[in-house]
């Protein structure tokens, strides 16, 4: 193949740059967003993290926090839903490493 010089229009180029127009994104309704996985799976650990004591579920909580905030889209809504796992996951550790031992287990 062959290229002649630097000018690449010719007569035979279809494309018209005088009808080209910018892409505008049409605006997406907060309802309309997709679904944040990593706030539901961190509320779901750090739940999971208080009531069994679990304290891999805590600190997996904690990371999916901080996951959905650095995804977030929708400032309202997720950020209830991340400070409500944070706080789940904060009272699992607390609970884990501050309170007392679980019924059974030596230290």
């Amino acid at each position: 193949m062959s290229h002649n010089g630097g000018n690449s229009t010719s007569a035979n180029d279809p494309r018209q740059p005088s009808a080209a127009k910018p892409f505008v994104s049409q605006p997406v309704l907060p309802q309309d967003l997709p679904v944040d996985y990593s706030g539901f799976i961190a509320v779901v650990f750090g739940v999971a993290g208080v009531l069994f004591r679990y304290k891999l579920s805590s600190w997996l909580a904690i990371i999916f926090c901080a996951q959905s905030l650095a995804n977030m889209r929708n400032l309202e809504n997720d950020l209830k839903q991340i400070s409500m796992a944070m706080m789940f996951a904060i009272m699992g550790l607390v609970t884990n490493y501050l309170g007392p031992a679980r019924p059974g287990k030596q230290s």
